[in-house]
Order: C-alpha cells, then sequence, then structure tokens
C-alpha cells in the first residue's frame, strides 16, 4: 500500500509540473540589447520598455507560447541627442510604429538549447526569424529556482526599413545589427483569475 501511495504521488507531481506555466521576468537582470557598428566604434543599446509573456513549461518547452511587445520609443544608447535621432523617421520612426513585436510559432528544445521560431514586426515590416537561446536554471537569492536564456541574433536593418539604404549610409552605419537578449525568472502556475 505504501507503494502504491507514493507511486500515486509521484504521478500526481509529474502532472503538476506538466502544466502550462507563466514565465514571471525578473527586470533588474533581464535585458533586451543591441550593438550598431559605424566605421569608427561600435553602439550599443538597448529597450527599457516592454512586455514579455512566455506561456509553458521549463522541461517541455514544445508547447511555450512567446509574446514580446517592445516600446520602440524606450530606445537607449547613452545618448539622448543620437536617441532621438533614432526615434525619428530617419531610422525607427516611433510615432508612426511605437511597437516592436515578436510573437512565436515553433519552439524547439535539444539539451541546454532553445530556439523559438516566430515573426519579428518593426518599422511596419515583418520577417521570421529564429532566436537560439542558451538556457540555465539556478537559484537566485531568495533560493527560488531560476531560468535565464541568452542569445545573440544577427539582423538586417534594411530588411525593416530603418535607416537610408544609400552607399553612404551603409558606410557609415553596417546593415547589420546584433541583437543581445538576456531573459531572467522564474516559472510558477497562473493567477486565477479576478472574481
Amino acid at each position: 500500500m505504501p507503494s502504491r501511495i507514493l507511486l500515486g504521488l509521484a504521478l500526481a507531481s509529474g502532472l503538476l509540473a506538466a502544466e502550462p506555466q507563466v514565465f514571471r521576468v525578473d527586470t533588474t537582470h533581464t535585458v533586451l540589447g543591441f550593438k550598431a557598428q559605424t566605421v569608427l566604434f561600435d553602439v550599443p543599446g538597448r529597450f527599457d520598455r516592454y512586455k514579455l509573456q512566455i506561456k509553458g513549461t521549463p522541461a517541455n518547452p514544445a508547447d511555450a507560447q512567446v509574446q514580446l511587445d517592445i516600446e520602440t520609443a524606450s530606445i537607449d544608447t547613452a545618448n539622448s541627442s543620437r536617441d532621438n535621432h533614432l526615434r525619428s523617421a530617419d531610422f525607427f520612426d516611433a510615432a508612426k510604429y511605437p511597437a516592436i513585436t515578436f510573437t512565436s510559432s515553433k519552439v524547439t528544445r535539444e539539451g541546454d538549447k532553445v530556439t523559438v521560431r516566430g515573426t519579428l514586426t518593426m518599422h511596419g515590416k515583418s520577417q521570421e526569424l529564429d532566436i537560439p537561446f542558451q538556457a540555465s536554471e539556478g537559484m537566485n537569492g531568495a533560493g527560488k529556482p531560476t531560468w535565464s536564456y541568452r542569445a545573440t541574433v544577427p539582423l538586417d536593418r534594411l530588411a525593416f526599413g530603418v535607416g537610408a539604404d544609400s552607399i553612404a549610409a551603409k558606410i557609415s552605419l553596417k546593415q547589420q545589427v546584433e541583437l543581445n537578449l538576456l531573459l531572467v525568472g522564474f516559472f510558477e502556475a497562473p493567477k486565477p483569475p479576478a472574481k
């Protein structure tokens, strides 16, 4: 009898662990960054305001759903004059295109590699994109199991119509931009809807 009880508890625990969970973002450590290159130096930057929603289970991410909404005007390269220029119609045109979005269509996992395929929409144009994340699990300062997902992805800014397409512009600012993503947080059961 005791062995049957233990087996039942183990099965129940497995079922609970397999239930879809919600990823709670650690905004202190999560970074949505990028690096652009000019002829003289690199320009690192980040987007400070966003909404990231991940639903699924870390053990079996195949059913996971990822939705990322970034406020375009929150771009920050530590230079206010340059940031205002990037927000203008010369680049992101934040007034006309206030959001950059990514919606997943497929998630696969091989060991600690998690690849998220989805549609990136920016500056009124959409492209399919694969984001290869390196997943790590550990404990945060409060002793809570925490996950981090790191990815570096090359992106063609001209495919989204960001910046000029002239020869001079391509020389002064490289066509390819590097996305540097660090997503940190923990999974928990979704909160019941408010009554």
